[in-house]
């Protein structure tokens, strides 16, 4: 039943991404940004799905697994705390009218910051893309009993198909059915997973000493380390731009933040229980990154775990989407255009959907490397965090910000990324976030600060 349901919504996915194709993506903008004609629900569904992937599904739950629900806490924390924050930038983000987060911050810092965020951007969201695909190879390898290279093969090459037929359109419908079916299924799931580990006493009495801290075991340091690549990026995510930027008008994309807010909210709280409860159910779990998914395989009754295990399908699926999409753009109108010159629409489509083929293959190509979800994810989560999120925030609330700051922040942030993790292989067990953050945070502000550039973001 898991795969006959799986493979009934792959293949509803896949016409309703032609159906998009044919019917609404004659342009660039259309491809990109929706032709910025999305309703606020549809927003809020794509808003959501795009950020409760594999991240979370596979990534957050192995954090809780081996740390315990309240360390889980902390470590999805950063995403509400971001979404309060994007809430009050959504509106001017739509009032703007771009389809990049580069070409905003051209606005305030000019052609060669969108140049080198554009570059820094392509290379964290081929990451992201990355993970997501390997989690739903390691989803599609438990379900199916073929290997995960075979899997994960399967995946990469549904997600681009998807993405260079129907783009943002296909993107964002199919992602609100993706929402509204893990929302039901999780609401679901909770009734029967909480008794099989005896309620909520059951897992306070059934997890470690350990496990039921606030830190989980880990050291402060490594703890905000965890925390905070989450938090940096859901501030700075395009994909997050790009949506606000497909909305009907300004007070759409500000509406769909709170329905967005209220949607994650649940979805993490059922996710940290459900891991949690994983951990008793199943104590010797030799891969805890299928925490949730071996709970929706066997752990519960098969309607609702298909229920659970399409929807992290769909949602896997829809997010290697979204960051090809997003990554494409960068690709064609930050990097390509800046250097070569505007294109027609035409080729501006064309382009974008060669584009989605070429970072698709490469990030595939990535994943036989670097098969660790959590791994990829906290890497990926940095690349971005430190060199762009300080930048676009600044873009929005902090007018003595300069180009040159600007500038020397993104290349000091992604640099420290790459020497902490690559180079120095993780000094004191630290994700790279505890260096490269705070780095590009200080350069950021001191450049400016000497620089002493006036220059403000259009009203």
């Amino acid at each position: 039943m898991h795969l006959l349901i799986i493979i009934v919504y792959i293949i509803g996915m896949m016409i309703l991404g032609m159906y998009f194709a044919k019917r609404e993506v004659k342009t660039g903008e259309d491809f990109l940004v929706a032709g910025r004609r999305l309703p606020g629900i549809v927003l809020a569904g794509t808003l959501l799905s795009t950020w409760v992937g594999s991240g979370t599904i596979l990534g957050g739950a192995s954090f809780v697994y081996q740390y315990g629900p309240l360390a889980g806490i902390l470590y999805f924390i950063g995403a509400p705390i971001g979404i309060i924050v994007l809430y009050y930038v959504s509106g001017r983000v739509r009032e703007l009218e771009k389809n990049t987060l580069p070409q905003i911050l051209e606005i305030k810092f000019g052609r060669n910051t969108r140049l080198v965020a554009s570059v820094f951007m392509l290379l964290a969201y081929t990451g992201i893309a990355t993970y997501q695909f390997v989690g739903g190879g390691h989803l599609l390898s438990i379900i199916t009993g073929l290997s995960e290279n075979s899997t994960t093969l399967i995946i990469a090459v549904l997600v681009i198909f998807l993405a260079t037929t129907g783009g943002m359109f296909s993107v964002a419908y199919t992602d609100s059915i993706s929402s509204l079916i893990i929302v039901f299924g999780l609401l679901l799931a909770l009734p029967f997973v909480l008794p099989n580990v005896d309620g909520f006493s059951g897992l306070e009495n059934g997890l470690s000493s350990q496990q039921l801290t606030w830190s989980g075991g880990l050291t402060a340091t490594q703890l905000i380390g965890f925390a905070l690549p989450t938090f940096a990026l859901i501030l700075g995510d395009q994909n997050m731009y790009n949506r606000f930027s497909s909305a009907k008008n300004s007070d759409t994309a500000k509406k769909s933040t709170i329905l967005f807010f209220f949607g994650n909210a649940f979805v993490l709280t059922a996710v940290i229980i459900i891991a949690a409860a994983s951990v008793i159910m199943y104590p010797t779990l030799e891969n805890t990154d299928m925490a949730i998914l071996q709970v929706a395989s066997d752990g519960i009754p098969t309607p609702v775990g298909s229920l659970i295990l399409v929807a992290a399908i769909g949602l896997i699926i829809t997010t290697s989407n979204s960051f090809l999409l997003s990554g494409a753009g960068n690709l064609v109108y930050d990097i390509y255009t800046t250097l070569k010159g505007e294109l027609s629409q035409k080729n501006y489509l064309r382009y974008n959907r060669i584009a989605v083929v070429i970072i698709g293959v490469i990030g595939y190509l990535l994943g036989r490397f670097f098969p660790d979800v959590l791994e990829m994810q906290m890497y990926a989560y940095t690349m971005y965090g430190a060199t762009i999120t300080p930048v676009v925030l600044a873009t929005f609330f902090w007018k003595r910000a300069t180009t040159a700051g600007a500038l020397s922040s993104i290349i000091i942030g992604g640099s420290a990324t790459i020497i902490w993790e690559q180079i120095l292989n993780k000094p004191l067990d630290w994700n790279s976030v505890i260096v490269a953050l705070p780095l590009s945070v200080l350069t950021l502000i001191t450049v400016s600060l000497i620089t002493n550039d006036q220059t403000v973001i259009s009203e």
